[in-house]
């Protein structure tokens, strides 16, 4: 989605730029940096992208600032979590297939298994009077982070009244008709294709990306260092590429039909997931929705209420925000007992990896499959448009959620009972801190649960 992660990060400080000339730097030596970032990687897709930008741009010169905005414009057209996908693209420029596998996997691995650890300490002592009162405090400052997510993508993606346009179609769509998220998002595509052609000028990106006119030196990877070979576009490895991540998908996939059959909770998961998982235009927030309403309506593994402590765990974790997603597999696993009763950790363990990976395996095959063709057309990529209206039309989807969310949070019971004006009074703080001091989402996280702490024992 079309953003400024360069500037996201305002409270991360590069160390001073290096001088030396490059040097190669070796697979152990990266290695070690990728592992690094899975642990520091807070703040969104925005905030990551901002501290590869400072370690690799700025401080460590592996490359070159228009070699990393490139590469990012290409992750940006792709559904997926761009941070993780530019991680990949990075790591397998400098050391091919395998150092593009390990850089998109450490980035994600860390949050996984923090996300398996505190979905099983949720599932167990949830109901613990002080974790119970956290979550209380936490549940009205999501509601206020997902309106914020909001306001944050349309000021940048609404740029003119074709595109406010589309956004409120959207919100319309899926509020009032319940439109179903993938036609929301193929309509938007379709209406900016031929917008894109009709009305050029509405569906362009602003200059954002835009190089830093400060010389940083030279760098491993520069603005004029040739593409090394295995970045050469070749259609017989493409072809591999596909193929093995298709069995890579095909493999676990006939396993869980073979082992539980179509309709067991296991087989369901990973095929919801690989559906959201090539949906997710956007960023995280933008499949937010889709993955509720499957979640929630659909298939019933979890309550609105804990869809909202899966956002709120995504939100304190490092790693790519979409996450999430392996909390939902867990915590649904696990208390639907998708392995019997007495395995329940394990059914929750093993719903979590599998939803990990049926959802991020599609950004390593996009990567290791497009990113040759990348290399061989830069500054000239094109068909941005659909991108766009894409966009636009997450601001409006985002929006219902906002609202989705602020519903059970503030009237839990129902409109028939009470508002609950302690969650309210939280939310609005939120909202405060979030739009007015620019506070960080980790921030008003941590000040809500003590907030909701606080509250309940003096209810």
């Amino acid at each position: 989605m079309p953003m400024d992660p360069l500037q996201a990060n305002e409270s991360f400080t590069p160390s001073a730029p290096v001088t030396a000339l490059p040097r190669q730097v070796s697979f152990r030596e990266a290695v070690g940096f990728w592992l690094k970032l899975g642990f520091i990687s807070f703040g969104g897709p925005a905030g990551q992208i901002a501290i590869m930008h400072a370690e690799l741009v700025e401080r460590r010169h592996w490359i070159s600032e228009n070699r990393f905005l490139h590469a990012l414009n290409y992750c940006m057209l792709l559904p997926g979590p761009e941070a993780q996908q530019l991680a990949t693209y990075v790591g397998w420029l400098m050391h091919r297939t395998w150092g593009g596998i390990v850089a998109g996997a450490l980035f994600v691995l860390p949050s996984l298994l923090m996300m398996i650890g505190l979905s099983w300490v949720y599932v167990r002592f949830g109901d613990v009077p002080v974790v119970a009162a956290l979550f209380y405090g936490i549940k009205p400052a999501v509601a206020a982070i997902v309106l914020h997510a909001a306001w944050r993508i349309g000021s940048r993606a609404l740029r003119n009244s074709w595109l406010w346009g589309i956004a409120v179609a959207a919100f319309v769509a899926v509020f009032a008709f319940d439109v179903p998220f993938p036609v929301i998002v193929i309509a938007a595509a379709a209406i900016g294709f031929v917008g894109g052609r009709i009305a050029p000028d509405r569906f362009q990106a602003g200059g954002q990306h835009a190089a830093s006119s400060g010389s940083r030196g030279p760098a491993m990877i520069d603005d004029d260092t040739p593409p090394p070979e295995h970045a050469r576009f070749r259609w017989g490895r493409f072809s591999r590429v596909v193929a093995v991540g298709a069995l890579l998908w095909l493999v676990p996939m006939g396993a869980l039909l073979v082992v539980f059959g179509w309709d067991h909770t296991l087989t369901q998961m990973g095929w919801f997931f690989t559906k959201a998982a090539l949906l997710t235009f956007g960023g995280a927030y933008a499949v937010l929705p889709y993955v509720t309403d499957g979640a929630v309506n659909t298939y019933g593994w979890l309550t609105p209420a804990q869809m909202i402590d899966a956002l709120a765990l995504g939100e304190t974790t490092p790693g790519p925000l979409i996450m999430l997603v392996a909390f939902v597999g867990f915590v649904g696993a696990y208390l639907q007992g998708a392995l019997g009763p007495e395995a329940l950790f394990l059914a929750g363990a093993l719903a979590a990896a599998l939803v990990a990976w049926f959802t991020f395996l599609p950004s390593f095959i996009f990567i290791l499959a497009g990113g040759p063709f990348v290399e061989s057309t830069q500054n000239d990529l094109k068909f941005t448009a659909p991108l766009f209206a894409i966009t636009a039309a997450v601001v409006g989807v985002i929006v219902n959620l906002a609202l989705f969310f602020g519903y059970h949070v503030l009237w839990p019971s129902g409109f028939s009972a009470n508002l609950d004006v302690a969650s309210l009074v939280i939310a609005a703080g939120a909202a405060v801190a979030l739009f007015r001091f620019k506070r960080s989402v980790m921030q008003v996280v941590v000040a809500c649960a003590l907030l909701g702490l606080i509250v309940k024992s003096f209810a």
